[in-house]
């Protein structure tokens, strides 16, 4: 299949226009777009731009508002539940992040639930803003329901990612999954590349491993059974237990704890009705913070010069290769799908947002 390397700030410049022809605020637009971005930046191409048509999409339909209202219907001095019924995502959980920082830096600790929401892309973003901050976050998310429980053949849970980030040096600790093998965007991607999937990546519908991402995808939506195993696959040899009681955990933290929908009962793909979590916790609540941040770079360097596998010459800690993409593609450009490509192209004519403009062209290469 082939790419487009394009320059990251027209493509930044063109999402922004359009999110403002959808009648969001300059401000609001830069954020949405500033989320997505940063994922195609990381090399997260699942949760980069490639998702911008489902975005509009969902505007379109109405399940997404540029000005919805959303109201605290909870809150201590440590916490605060949030409906925010067919909001923007990326714009909600900027919100919930921010309260969050701010609850801790004036108590040690910030809880927020945010729920009735929309997709926000990659959870990482959030939890550095927490660490921009010099704090430990915390993130996560439910969603629509796409993952089968072991030994099960119905997607009950969703991919229901955790995210943790903790300052160090020289490079930020970001730990950013999902509870299942892999995310929707991934299957959505290698259904873009019609590539078929890894085997024990998704169930059909009778819970057995399926490597069509189209068939996965359609029973996804038709509800027709099947969908993405969780971490640790099919079978509890490999430890597909623990990943469906992540996917629980997060469930827990989310719909459970801010009253939102539960991942079976989330409709729409998504769009109004996902719930997510948001954890700062100032790290001086348990000594000098000097000496435990110091502490942290120290383990996650032990980690990066400890021996080698045969054949392998680096051990990465998360959050490297994260900040080593985006170094390299601020310089090269960000690749884009040419579906993806088609798709944006497609939204701006709708929007009558002209492509050239923007300089939406790049090198193509195969990828």
């Amino acid at each position: 299949m082939a790419y487009q390397y394009i320059d990251e700030q027209a493509i930044r410049s063109y999402c922004e226009a359009v999110f403002e022809q959808c009648g969001f605020s300059t401000q609001d637009s830069q954020d949405i777009t500033d989320v997505l971005l940063t994922a195609d930046l990381y090399g997260i191409e699942s949760h980069g731009v490639q998702r911008l048509i489902r975005y509009y999409q969902a505007i379109q339909e109405g399940s997404i508002i540029a000005d919805a209202p959303w109201e605290t219907v909870f809150e201590t001095p440590l916490s605060k539940v949030i409906d925010a019924p067919r909001s923007m995502g990326q714009i909600m959980a900027k919100l919930g992040m921010n309260t969050a920082i701010e609850k801790a830096k004036q108590h040690g600790v910030g809880l927020v639930t945010v729920r009735g929401t929309n997709h926000f892309g990659i959870a990482g973003y959030y939890t550095q803003m927490a660490a921009q901050a010099d704090m430990l976050g915390i993130c996560m998310t439910n969603t629509e329901a796409i993952a089968v429980p072991t030994f099960g053949r119905k997607a009950m849970l969703g991919t229901n990612p955790i995210a943790v980030s903790m300052p160090a040096d020289p490079i930020d600790f970001l730990f950013d999954v999902s509870t299942t093998v892999v995310t929707r965007g991934k299957i959505e991607v290698y259904n873009k590349n019609e590539k078929p999937l890894h085997d024990g990546w998704a169930a059909d519908q009778t819970g057995e491993s399926c490597t069509d991402a189209q068939q996965v995808l359609s029973h996804i939506i038709g509800k027709l059974g099947g969908g993405i195993f969780p971490v640790g696959g099919a079978a509890e040899e490999t430890g597909s237990h623990k990943g469906y009681g992540l996917g629980l955990i997060v469930e827990l933290f989310t719909s459970i704890l801010g009253g939102g929908t539960t991942s079976p009962h989330v409709k729409r793909s998504g769009n109004s009705d996902t719930t997510f979590f948001f954890a700062a916790i100032d790290y001086g609540l348990f000594g000098d913070k000097t000496i435990i941040k110091k502490r942290m770079s120290e383990l996650l360097e032990e980690l990066r010069q400890s021996p080698k596998a045969e054949g392998r010459t680096r051990i990465y800690t998360h959050g490297e290769k994260e900040q080593e993409s985006l170094l390299q593609k601020k310089q090269s450009g960000i690749p884009i799908n040419d579906k993806t490509l088609s798709e944006m192209r497609m939204i701006g004519e709708t929007l009558a947002i002209e492509p050239t403009i923007y300089n939406l062209q790049g090198q193509q290469k195969e990828v």
